[in-house]
């Protein structure tokens, strides 16, 4: 036999083209209450889901579907709100690094008054559009990385699990400085992670929450604070 010849071009892009996100997610996700949030449900990530077909060789940042699961801080940021409705009642609220769009979802449902979610994954994007629709609200949803750009016209701030990486840290602390010195309020939603900004931080809140994307797994303490100066 021959060898076979290497694709190039369209067939070769098409063969290793991500698949459709919205087109996956309502096929290979499933609807389920968000533990410690059960008013919020989400397309969420099961072992049957084929998460590894979503990776981008070409960029990092997107290999990861940190959207397909509820993450500890983000549970911890959607009670709090959802629990303190006044928090966001009739403001204008910026999910920043929304993911899934659950800590938007729980603003909406909490009255504020326009909600936008922002993630740079075409798959985040279409889970919060899919997720507000499924729980009834509106969200908006942006492709956009805000660090670098001036602050947005809101009014709050919510930022779930956004300490993880070093790197990202640095990008988003000096952001949410700017937007604080702009007259901005901010939350932020953490279980406590190494790059977390203490000397910024109040406590406002913990809360015992799950581990991201671990099935029956034991509550742990997670935390909301005060971003401040």
């Amino acid at each position: 036999m021959g060898k076979r010849r290497p694709e190039h071009g369209a067939a070769a892009r098409a063969k290793c083209a991500r698949p459709d996100p919205v087109h996956f997610i309502r096929t290979h996700m499933r609807i389920a209450p968000v533990p410690a949030v059960p008013e919020v449900s989400l397309y969420t990530a099961h072992s049957g889901s084929g998460l590894s077909r979503l990776g981008d060789p070409a960029d990092a940042e997107l290999s990861a579907p940190y959207w397909a699961f509820p993450w500890s801080g983000g549970m911890a940021l959607a009670r709090h709100i959802l629990d303190r409705r006044e928090i966001v009642a009739d403001r204008r609220v910026l999910d920043l690094g929304a993911g899934s769009g659950l800590v938007a979802i729980a603003a909406a449902m909490a009255g504020a008054s326009e909600v936008i979610a922002a993630d740079i994954d075409p798959y985040a994007l279409a889970a919060i559009a899919l997720n507000a629709a499924a729980n009834g609200v509106k969200v908006h949803a942006i492709a956009a990385r805000l660090e670098g750009e001036p602050p947005p016209a809101t009014d709050l701030i919510l930022a779930g699990d956004l300490y993880y990486d070093r790197a990202l840290a640095a990008r988003v602390t000096p952001y949410l400085e700017r937007c604080l010195a702009s007259g901005i309020a901010i939350l932020i939603g953490d279980p406590g992670r190494t790059y977390l900004p203490l000397s910024h931080l109040r406590l406002v809140g913990e809360y015992q929450v799950p581990d991201i994307g671990v099935a029956n797994a034991e509550a742990k303490p997670s935390a909301v604070y005060a971003f401040e100066a």
